[in-house]
This record gives C-alpha cells, sequence and structure tokens, in this order.
C-alpha cells in the first residue's frame, strides 16, 4: 500500500499543513478571528519534523504560546493557558486565543505507518518515538513473560516525567488486555489531547469577555512533506460553539 492509498484510507480528509493552516485561518476570520486580534497557541510533539507546523502558525498568526510535550500531549496544563491568555490582545474589550493541537505519525513511500526518514542518517527512523515506545512496551507486556522488570510502570520518573506522564495518562483509555497498533494509539492520543484541553479551557475561561478556538487532528510526517488530517474544527463565541468548515 502506498503513502497516499494509507492516507485514503485511514483519514477523511488530509490537507498540507500550509493549506490547513490557511484554510483554518480563512474560516475563523469569519467569526472574528484574525492575526491582528488573537493569540494563537501550538500543542504538538517535540520531535524536530513535527516544527514545520508551528513555523506556519507564526507565519500566518504571528507569535504563537508554545505548549508542546512529548507526543504533542497537553502536559502544560491551566497555568499555562493561564499565561497564554494573559498575553493576549485586547480588542474592543475582548480576548481571543485559537489552539493548534496536533500529535503526529509518520508514513513512509511504501505505506509503512510510524516509519520516516530523517536527515543525515542511514536507515528508517520512526514517528512518533514516543507513542511508538509505549505501544512496544504494552505489546511485550502483553506477550505475558513473567519478568518482573517488564511491569508497566505508571509511576513518575523523575528522570523521565512527561514519558510517565504519557503512561498514567493514556493507559486509562486503552481497555486492560488489548495493545493498540501505533496508528491506533495516536488516534487515542489525539482524543485524550483534544479532551484535556477543552476541559482546562472550560474552566478558566470567561466566554463573557473571551472568545476561543480549537483546531484539532493529526500531523502525518510523509515522505515528501507534512499534513494535517482534522478531527475537530471549532470557535467558541460570545459562548456559543460553532463549527468551522474548512471546505
Amino acid at each position: 500500500m502506498a503513502f497516499e492509498d494509507v492516507l485514503c484510507k485511514y483519514f477523511d480528509r488530509v490537507y498540507t499543513e500550509v493549506d490547513f493552516v490557511q484554510k483554518t485561518y480563512n474560516a475563523l476570520k469569519k467569526i472574528g478571528f484574525t492575526g491582528d486580534n488573537a493569540i494563537a497557541s501550538v500543542c504538538v510533539c517535540r520531535d524536530e519534523i513535527s516544527q514545520s507546523v508551528r513555523s506556519i502558525i507564526k507565519h500566518i498568526w504571528g507569535e504563537a504560546f508554545n505548549l508542546s510535550s512529548l507526543a504533542g500531549m497537553f502536559f502544560a496544563g491551566r497555568t499555562a493557558l493561564m499565561a497564554e491568555m494573559h498575553h493576549a490582545p485586547v480588542v474592543e474589550g475582548k480576548e481571543r486565543y485559537v489552539y493548534y493541537a496536533l500529535p503526529h505519525t509518520a508514513t513512509s513511500p511504501e505505506g509503512q505507518i510510524g516509519v520516516c526518514k530523517r536527515k543525515g542518517r542511514e536507515g528508517e527512523s520512526t514517528a512518533c518515538g514516543a507513542l511508538s515506545a509505549f505501544q512496544k512496551e504494552m505489546a511485550t507486556i502483553s506477550s505475558k513473560l513473567k519478568v518482573e522488570s517488564l511491569k508497566l510502570n505508571n509511576k513518575i520518573d523523575n528522570d523521565d516525567i512527561e514519558m510517565s506522564l504519557i503512561r498514567m495518562r493514556l493507559v486509562k483509555e486503552i481497555p486492560y488486555g488489548h495493545v493498540p497498533d501505533l496508528l491506533e494509539l495516536t488516534k487515542i492520543a489525539q482524543k485524550v489531547i483534544q479532551a484535556d484541553l477543552e476541559n482546562a479551557l472550560k474552566a478558566i475561561v470567561d466566554t463573557k469577555k473571551c472568545d476561543y478556538a480549537v483546531m484539532t487532528g493529526i500531523q502525518i510526517n510523509g515522505p515528501d512533506g507534512n499534513y494535517i488530517a482534522p478531527v475537530s474544527t471549532y470557535g467558541v463565541v460570545s459562548g456559543v460553539r460553532q463549527e468551522v468548515n474548512l471546505i
């Protein structure tokens, strides 16, 4: 199965990163968000191959607040959101925030999910590396090897905090005994990231004074560049949710 076939089979819609960010900007402009009156925030993986979308968002929206962590998880929490909100422009008495939350996976030219090439390195690499490591850890445990060290560690490792948090947060969403493949795990992560971001926003945003928009999906590191498969795109204006159509 070729790269293009994988996109068609597993994702409803796919855009280049430039098209995605531009389409979201154009759509949000219709409901009152612009680069002059809003601040954008970005939550993507720390992986260098994920950073291109941050550059595009900066080009279109201006400097963006960074909420990123390993696997694109939303670990920044309410404190980071409150800091970002205090950086937003105040235009006609209202603040406006735009959030892009995009975990990632890769696809090789031959359609291998999770496989990518990296500049200056021989052979194949993996994306998302953190999610792949967690998936392999679950698969190893599921093999029922009776080895004490193979028990899933769901405690905080102070030398590996973000990976510890990935295990602790995602395992709650996976049925006991089930081992998702990497694509399924990426989609689980996307749902968790969106839910955690939305819960934090609902807890602290005063919709009488602030409007916000949430743009979520999965970033796909392809052989010829990066793409975005949108999942949820909407704005909340004066407390009312409005779906944002990118077509």
